[in-house]
C-alpha cells in the first residue's frame, strides 16, 4: 500500500518511517497522503499507545521535494495517485485548530515522538514541531529556507515556533534562514533531547515503553488535549476546566488501578484506547 513510507506495529508502538533516503527523504504529495494515512491506522490501532515518526538514511526530511517545487513555480502543480488512502486523523474534540493539513498529529489523541536523525528543512520543520516530544540525533541539523526561496512562515511553523523558542529566536531562525545543529536546537527548545545517532531509536522506543508501561493512555489523551487547547486559553478558564476534569477523572477505573497499584507497589495495568 505505501511507497514511501514504512510502516509497523511492534506493541505498543507504532513506527513510521519517511523512505526516500536518495534524496533525504524530500516530501511529495504522496509521502504526506501515506503519513496520514498511517496515523490514522496508528490512532485507530488499540494496540499503539505512542507513534514514532523518522526518517531512513541519514535525514529526517530535506523539506519539500525540489521537483515538486519547481512544477509549483511553474504552474504545472504536482499531482500523485493516492486512491484507497483517503484519511483523516486526530480526535474532534481537539477542535479544528490542530487539525490541519500539517498539524494534525497534535490531535492524535496518543503520544507522538519524533526520533530526528538527520537534517531537518523548510516544511520537515512545521512537521517535527508538531509532535509532542522530539528527540534529536547528535547529526540533526534544523534549517527554515523559506525567505531563501522567497517563502513565508508556512504550514502554521510561525505559531508552533514561536509558543517554543519565542519570538526573538522564531524571527531569527526565520529571517537569516541559518543551519542550527541539534545541540542549539536543544537549548533554544526545539528538540525535548539529544542523544547520540546511534542510541536515538533507543531512546524514543524506550520512552515509549516507559508510558505505555507506567501511564493511563486516557489520562494522556486528556492533558495532550488539555496543553493544546490552553495555549489559546487564559489562566482563569483553564483553572477551572482542570478542576472539572480533574473530579471527572476520580471516577474513572484508572484512578483506581493507579492507587491500587501504587499501594500493592505493582506496575499498573491501564486499558488501551
Amino acid at each position: 500500500m505505501y511507497e514511501e513510507i514504512l510502516y509497523e506495529v511492534e506493541d505498543p508502538i507504532a513506527s513510521i518511517t519517511l523512505n526516500r533516503p536518495r534524496v533525504l527523504n524530500a516530501w511529495t504529495n504522496r509521502m504526506g497522503v501515506e503519513v496520514k494515512h498511517a496515523f490514522a491506522q496508528a490512532e485507530k490501532d488499540p494496540r499503539v499507545v505512542a507513534i514514532i515518526l523518522t526518517g531512513a538514511g541519514r535525514g529526517f526530511c530535506a523539506g519539500a521535494d525540489l521537483k515538486q517545487l519547481q512544477s509549483i513555480s511553474t504552474g504545472e502543480g504536482a499531482g500523485d495517485t493516492t486512491e484507497g488512502l483517503d484519511a483523516d486523523p486526530g480526535d474532534p474534540s481537539f477542535g479544528d485548530d490542530f487539525r490541519g493539513h500539517y498539524t494534525y498529529p497534535m490531535s492524535i489523541a496518543k503520544p507522538v515522538i519524533a526520533a530526528i536523525n538527520g537534517p531537518t528543512a523548510g516544511m520537515a520543520i512545521p512537521i517535527a514541531l508538531a509532535c509532542d516530544i522530539r528527540f534529536a540525533s547528535d547529526r540533526a541539523s534544523f534549517t527554515l529556507a523559506f525567505s531563501k526561496r522567497g517563502l513565508v512562515a508556512e504550514w502554521g511553523v510561525s505559531w508552533l515556533l514561536g509558543r517554543l523558542v519565542g519570538p526573538a529566536h522564531a524571527l531569527d531562525l526565520l529571517f537569516s534562514s541559518r543551519k542550527i545543529d541539534a545541540q542549539e536546537a536543544e537549548r533554544l527548545g526545539l528538540v525535548n533531547r539529544v542523544v547520540p545517532h546511534q542510541e536515538l531509536m533507543k531512546t524514543a522506543k524506550e520512552y515509549a515503553l516507559e508510558l505505555a508501561n507506567q501511564c493511563s493512555p486516557a489520562s494522556m489523551a486528556i492533558m495532550k488535549r488539555q496543553v493544546y487547547q490552553q495555549l489559546n486559553a487564559s489562566l482563569g478558564p483553564s483553572e477551572q476546566e482542570s478542576v472539572k476534569l480533574m473530579l471527572e477523572s476520580f471516577k474513572r477505573p484508572d484512578f483506581k488501578e493507579g492507587v491500587t497499584s501504587f499501594l500493592e507497589k505493582r506496575p499498573p495495568k491501564f486499558p488501551r484506547r
